[in-house]
C-alpha cells in the first residue's frame, strides 16, 4: 500500500488523535464533528457579523462545533488587482467582535512567522495555507504560539506526506494539529479529490477535516481569477464524511455571486444547514456518531 498505510511512530508514543480548540471542545474520534465556515475573505464588518450569527444559530440547533473562518489578507490571488482583505488590524479587529457578540471561536490564515505571534492571541485556531504548508519557520511559529494549528494540505502534497509538515508542529510541544484536505492539482486549471487520503491522514498521522468548497475551485480558471464548480460541493462533502473525517470546512456567502474572492465555489447561506443534516445522516449511518458531549 501508499506510505500513508504505516502507522506513524513518535518516540513509543501514539499518536495523538484527538485536539482541543481554545479549550472549549475537542476535535476527533467520539468528538461531535467540527464546522469551520465563513466568507472566504473578510468583505466588512457588517457581512462578518452577519455570517457569523448564522452560524451561531447553527451550532445552536445542531450537534456540531464551530469555527468562525474570515482571512484578513489572501496573499495569493490570481492578480494583483484582485481584492486582498481588509489588513491585519483591520482584519482582527473584526473577528474579536465576531468573538464577543456570538461567542464563536475564530481562525484566520498567518503568512509568516511573526505575523503568527501577533495573530495568534487573538485568535482560537491558526490556519496555514495551502501553499505554504511546507515553511519550516512558519510551521515551527505557529506551534510555538500554543494556539491549536490548521494545516490546509498543498495542492502539490501527497496526503501521507502530510506527516512531515505536523511532525514540524509537533516539535515545538503543541500535538493541537489538524490536516485540511482542499483537493490535488490535475493538469492545468483543475483540482480533483483522491478519498483514499482521507483515512490515510486521519489513522496515521492527525484529525482531517475536508474543504469542500476549495475542492471545487478551478484555480485561476477565469483567467486572472479563479473559477469553481459549486454544484460539485454537495456531493463531495457526501463522500467525505462516508469516507471518515472530523470536520468539514465551508466557505460560505450571503451572495456568492458578488463575493469579492472565491465566489464560484461558495455556497450561499440557504443550501448550508440542509447540507449539513444530510451529512450527519450519513455520519451517523457510518457509526460516527459523537459520544460525547457537545
Amino acid at each position: 500500500g501508499p506510505p500513508g498505510d504505516r502507522p506513524l511512530v513518535r518516540a513509543g508514543k501514539r499518536v495523538i488523535r484527538r485536539v482541543s480548540i481554545a479549550n472549549r471542545f475537542g476535535v476527533g474520534p467520539g468528538c461531535p464533528p467540527l464546522l469551520i465556515a465563513g466568507p472566504c475573505v473578510i468583505e466588512s464588518e457588517e457581512l462578518a457579523l452577519s455570517v457569523a450569527a448564522f452560524l451561531a444559530d447553527l451550532a445552536a440547533r445542531l450537534p456540531v462545533n464551530v469555527v468562525f473562518k474570515g482571512s484578513f489578507d489572501k496573499v495569493n490571488r490570481s492578480s494583483g488587482a484582485s481584492y486582498r482583505g481588509p489588513g491585519e488590524a483591520e482584519g482582527l479587529r473584526i473577528l474579536a467582535k465576531v468573538r464577543e457578540r456570538h461567542g464563536l471561536p475564530v481562525t484566520t490564515d498567518v503568512h509568516d512567522p511573526r505575523q503568527a505571534g501577533a495573530v495568534a492571541p487573538r485568535v482560537d485556531l491558526l490556519q496555514i495555507p495551502a501553499f505554504l504548508c511546507r515553511q519550516t519557520d512558519l510551521l515551527v511559529a505557529a506551534g510555538e504560539t500554543g494556539v491549536a494549528v490548521n494545516i490546509k494540505k498543498g495542492q502539490f502534497m501527497a496526503p501521507w506526506d502530510m506527516r512531515n509538515a505536523v511532525e514540524k508542529v509537533f516539535s515545538t510541544g503543541n500535538e493541537n494539529v489538524l490536516v485540511t484536505e482542499r483537493g490535488t492539482t490535475f493538469g492545468y486549471n483543475n483540482l480533483v479529490v483522491d478519498f483514499r487520503g482521507l483515512p490515510a491522514i486521519r489513522e496515521s498521522i492527525c484529525p482531517v477535516i475536508f474543504d469542500a468548497t476549495h475542492s471545487v475551485q478551478l484555480p485561476a480558471g477565469a483567467g486572472n481569477v479563479s473559477s469553481g464548480e459549486r454544484k460539485y460541493v454537495a456531493p463531495l462533502a457526501r463522500a467525505a464524511v462516508a469516507a471518515g473525517v472530523d470536520g468539514l470546512f465551508l466557505e460560505i456567502h450571503p451572495d456568492p455571486d458578488r463575493a469579492l474572492s472565491d465566489g464560484p465555489n461558495s455556497l450561499p447561506l440557504a443550501d448550508v444547514e440542509p447540507l449539513l443534516r444530510t451529512l450527519l445522516a450519513i455520519r451517523a449511518a457510518a457509526g460516527e456518531e459523537a459520544t460525547d458531549e457537545k
